[in-house]
């Protein structure tokens, strides 16, 4: 049987995605440091006007305040027994505000990295990862969620237990990578190592791709890297709303509306189908990201070099792949890495 989310894809050949959660929520009043998912519980109302206000933008999809839900990364703030119970009232949140769009709207269960490190390198078995994915998928699916969202994961073999997890739950699910490493993720895998691991599990996902990383400019090369390799299944594209800087105490992100929007004809001119954004976006920029896709034609794929002239300098000279057609970074600022970014448990 043909999965809603590959239906409503083929009807619509374009789906946007939302923008953040993390930076929303700080504008709600959530605290660094603080975990996002106990305002599902003590907040929900923030938590479907989040939801509600990507809907609003356009969105065809929305992520649920879900990020961090697993055992593993609540126990930090003394949860770990509610993931199951956190995860399905974010769905639940979820569900309440797609049924009433008056259209299609796709609730996607977000799954965040367990915050371990995968055996041998680190403390986590594979056994363990596959429970923890296990327990949060079915909260997402007792709550509703049409399809699950891995998201931001580093290592080949989380994603892998991830997957392995989703099947036990049996739900549908997509899963991105960030390539935050000079075009590589931070354990080392490459765009196109992604694509044959992705095409090689027992239950691959519906769509694939990478979301968030150092600017929307070196994600655009990493999709165009997943596009080269020819694989049939969807390609997501979730950048950053620009690079992020320290403005007063504060992480800021530098993309406009308007730079976000030619990211979305970007991103769909490289090969993705499934277009948001991460870190930084705001309804106002998925709002012009959405009357772009609509508006704006189809053109070829865009060269390294019409990326960097419209989007911003790449971080690194190639994208990890031995590719150095790349032209070198145009200017210098200082970024925050997802990982820096995550440790206090705050979604894109």
């Amino acid at each position: 049987m043909t999965h809603m989310f590959s239906s409503f894809l083929q009807e619509k050949r374009y789906l946007l995605a939302d923008g953040a959660t993390g930076t929303n929520l700080f504008n709600m009043g959530l605290m660094s440091g603080d975990a996002p998912e106990l305002w599902n519980d003590s907040q929900p109302q923030k938590i479907r006007d989040l939801y509600q206000s990507a809907v609003d933008a356009g969105s065809d999809i929305f992520l649920t305040n879900s990020f961090g839900g697993n055992r593993s990364r609540l126990k930090l703030h003394d949860a770990g027994h509610r993931a199951h119970e956190l995860s399905r009232i974010a769905a639940e949140l979820g569900r309440e505000v797609a049924d009433k769009a008056g259209r299609t709207v796709i609730v996607a269960g977000s799954v965040g990295p367990t915050g371990d490190i995968m055996a041998p390198l680190g403390p986590l078995t594979h056994s363990d990862a596959v429970e923890i994915f296990h327990e949060q998928a079915e909260g997402l699916k007792a709550g509703g969620a049409d399809v699950l969202w891995l998201e931001t994961i580093s290592a080949p073999e989380e994603y892998k237990a991830a997957a392995e997890g989703f099947a036990l739950a049996g739900i549908e699910w997509c899963g991105t990578m960030s390539f935050d490493t000079a075009g590589r993720t931070m354990m080392g895998m490459t765009s196109a190592a992604m694509v044959t691991m992705v095409e090689a599990l027992p239950n691959p996902p519906l769509g694939f791709g990478a979301n968030c990383g150092t600017g929307a400019s070196d994600l655009l090369r990493s999709v165009l890297g997943f596009a080269s390799q020819g694989s049939p299944l969807p390609i997501i594209a979730k950048g950053n709303a620009g690079i992020p800087k320290y403005v007063d105490g504060h992480i800021h992100y530098d993309g406009t509306p308007d730079l976000m929007a030619d990211y979305a004809v970007m991103a769909r001119d490289c090969g993705a189908t499934i277009i948001g954004g991460c870190c930084g976006t705001m309804p106002d920029h998925l709002r012009k990201m959405r009357t772009a896709l609509d508006n704006r034609p189809k053109r070829q794929a865009p060269t390294l070099d019409r990326i960097t002239d419209r989007i911003g300098p790449f971080s690194s000279l190639n994208d990890g792949t031995g590719d150095t057609a790349a032209p070198p970074p145009r200017r210098r600022s200082r970024r925050v890495s997802k990982t820096t970014a995550k440790k206090s448990a705050i979604t894109p």
